[in-house]
Order: structure tokens, then sequence, then C-alpha cells
């Protein structure tokens, strides 16, 4: 039997294990927030030392995760050497964001209707733990001679930003790969994706007895102002569209606002946080400076008003780097290949911890295991889902995609 047979063989002999290893991994929550990681970090090292790997487990400093907005977080790699050569990194992360309403499966319970997996996680992305850590192992069972190493990094703060996550180790120098695969769907090989800035607006007046308004300065009028300059800024960006397929335009969101003390006070404080998507094409500083200036320009002329906005978090796009493109055509020759239909390069308009790779140096592309969009996998909704079938089938795909960049 040649290595590529072998290799198949050893996947298919190994289908249900990787099955319930992702199962374990469903049914323990790691919801960010509030964060708490390291429980599930430890379970996770449990099982791939049970696969015969030998797992580094990384702890964020307290200080640091709390900074970040988590409680604990550790970060797990494994190195495997074949010999010299590049250095290839698959990265997936295990922390996800709370379950919320509507389930109409457990959401930590792994079931399988009809051959998909439901819980949260499934799909984003606990799904490419067992992914990459397969594809490895049938890659060494393989016995296949090659040239480099591969490594494996599971990280748990994506929903916060991937700051304590990949690019803390590649900061702390604990890796420094020559390419990167990330989570992502079976049926696209991503190279690029939007960024995203959240910003956190406070405007503040004076309270005053409502029979009398005019003695206070009203918080409130003063937020109505900002939201109805940065609601026609939102219709502006309509006209945008990047030439990247899949990226779409810039978006612009309000999802949360607060404020006032009471229905016959005048409210004195309001505060409100703005999601801005920044397409590929578009400057992270220049967008966050449009929208100072936006809000800022909208609030000055206001009696008695002072407004402060501070950046809560800046993820900036995942643009190609480097030899992207040797590493996207493996991919998508490999993809093509085990699913039976043309694979294509594209954009997606969700940001990711990719873009750590990518801001490093590293060539990046996002592929794993799920279906065909983030909405036919339910992801962050309820009844998230994974197709088991393209859990095996992806995992296939990254073998001998990895076979192909270190043969």
């Amino acid at each position: 039997m040649g290595v590529t047979e072998t290799m198949r063989q050893w996947l298919s002999d190994n289908e249900a294990a990787q099955v319930a290893m992702l199962a374990e991994l469903v049914r323990l929550p790691s919801d960010n927030p509030p964060g708490d990681c390291a429980p599930h970090a430890a379970r996770a090292a449990e099982l791939l030392s049970a696969m015969g790997f030998e797992v580094e487990q990384h702890r964020v400093p307290e200080a640091l995760c709390r900074e970040n907005g988590m409680i604990s977080a550790t970060n797990l790699i494994i190195r495997h050497r074949f010999g010299p050569g590049p250095t290839v990194a698959l990265n997936a992360h295990g922390d996800v964001v709370a379950p919320g309403r509507g389930w109409t499966h457990d959401p930590y319970g792994a079931e399988i209707v009809d051959g998909w997996m439901y819980g949260r996680g499934a799909a984003v992305s606990k799904s490419d733990f067992a992914t990459y850590a397969y594809a490895l192992k049938a890659l060494i069972e393989s016995g296949a001679p090659l040239a480099g190493a591969v490594e494996l990094h599971f990280t748990y703060d994506e929903e916060s930003g991937g700051v304590i996550g990949p690019k803390w180790l590649l900061d702390q120098g604990l890796t420094k790969p020559d390419y990167a695969i990330s989570a992502g769907f079976s049926y696209a090989v991503v190279t690029a994706h939007n960024g995203c800035l959240h910003l956190g607006v406070e405007i503040c007046g004076k309270s005053a007895h409502a029979a009398k308004p005019g003695s206070g300065h009203d918080a409130l009028e003063a937020a109505n102002r900002a939201l109805t300059a940065i609601y026609a800024y939102r219709r502006g960006l309509a006209g945008t569209v990047s030439p990247i397929d899949g990226i779409g335009g810039p978006q612009l969101n309000v999802g949360l606002i607060e404020g006032g003390i009471n229905t016959n006070v005048v409210p004195d404080r309001v505060t409100f946080r703005v999601d801005r998507r920044m397409i590929p094409e578009e400057s992270a500083r220049q967008a966050e400076r449009d929208l100072r200036t936006l809000i800022m320009g909208a609030v000055e002329p206001m009696n008695g008003i002072t407004a402060d906005i501070k950046q809560i978090m800046l993820a900036e796009p995942l643009k190609p780097v480097g030899d992207i493109e040797r590493l996207a055509r493996i991919v998508r020759q490999r993809a093509s290949q085990v699913l039976g239909e043309a694979i294509l390069e594209v954009g997606v308009p969700l940001y990711t911890d990719a873009r750590h790779y990518a801001a490093a140096g590293v060539p990046t592309v996002l592929f794993g295991a799920g279906p065909r969009s983030i909405e036919e996998a339910n992801a962050h909704r309820a009844d998230e889902r994974v197709p088991l079938r393209l859990l095996h089938d992806a995992t296939h795909v990254v073998a001998l995609a990895l076979m192909d960049l270190l043969g």
C-alpha cells in the first residue's frame, strides 16, 4: 500500500474515534464571555496526549487574561518535525460564544442527527481541533518521507480578539511558522477577510427635573444627534464593494446602548457601542478617525455636553502576504480532489484569528470542517452544527495538503 492509501485507510479506521473526540470537546463548555477556558484546554490536552502527542500547555498570565476580558486561558502547542524544512501551523480556537436562546438540541449534548453533530462550537471551531489533530496523526502514521514540521496551535480567545491566543504565541517567540492554516469551512479556501473596529462612546450632560428640562443638559438628545449622524454615514457605505469575491462592502452597527436615571429625570449620561466592519481595501485607522470626527462633530455644538470615545477592539483585515499563492493552490487542489468539485479562493465578511499570522508575515488561509456557509452551520446562533462527512473529508484534505507542502 502506498503512502496516500495508508493515510486514507488510517483515517477511515479512526473515524469513530475522531467523532468521539469532537463530542468530548463540545460537551465541555468554554463560553467566552465569561472566558474561563483553562479547564477546556486541560481536557483537550488530555485527549491529544491520549493520541500520542506531546502537548505543550502555555498558560496566559491571569492579569493579561483580565485585561482582555477573560478569566483564564491556556494555549496548546503540538510540534512534530519530519526533517529539515518549513513549518506549517494549524490553528483552531476552543472558546465559543454563549448558546443563547432557541435551541432544539442540547447546546452541550453533541447529539448526532442525520449525520450532523449539534452543539455550541461543533462548527466554530472545536471541529478543527479534531480535523487538524487527526490530519497530523494520519500523516505520521503514513510514513511519508517529508521535509519540514507541523505545529498545532489550539487557542482560546478568538471570541475576544485573539490577542492572548495566536498573537501572544507569536509575540512570545513560541512559534515562527512559514505557513499557517486556520479554522474554516470545507467548500472554500479563504485568503482575505474583513476587519472589525469596536468603539465605546460615552456622552455626558447634566441631570435635571423633568418639569424643568431646560435647567439640565440632555445627554440622550446629544446621543440622538450622534446616532442620526452615524446612521446617515452608514447609508453612505452602501456604495462601496470590495472586488474580492465573498467580502461584500463595509458595514456599521450600533449594538448596545444604555443610559438615563428615571422617566422623570433629564438623562445625564448615555453610552453606546459601535461595530464597524472594514473591507481589506480600507484603512482601519482612517475608519476610526472618520467615526470619531463624525460623533464629536454631532455633539460638540451642544451646550454642557461632553463626549469620550474609546477603542474597545481593533481587528485588522486579513490580506494575502508572502507565498500565499502556493499555499492556496495546494489546499484548493486537494479540496477539489477530495470533495469532487471545484473549490474556489474567496474572502469572507467576518474576522478571525488568521489575521495575526498574516500580520506576522506568515502566508495564511482558512480551511477546515464545515458546510458551505456560516448560515448552514448555524454559527453563533441556535442549533450550531457540523456535517460529520465533512469532518472526515476536511481531515483528508488537510493531511494531503500538508504532504504536498512538506514533500
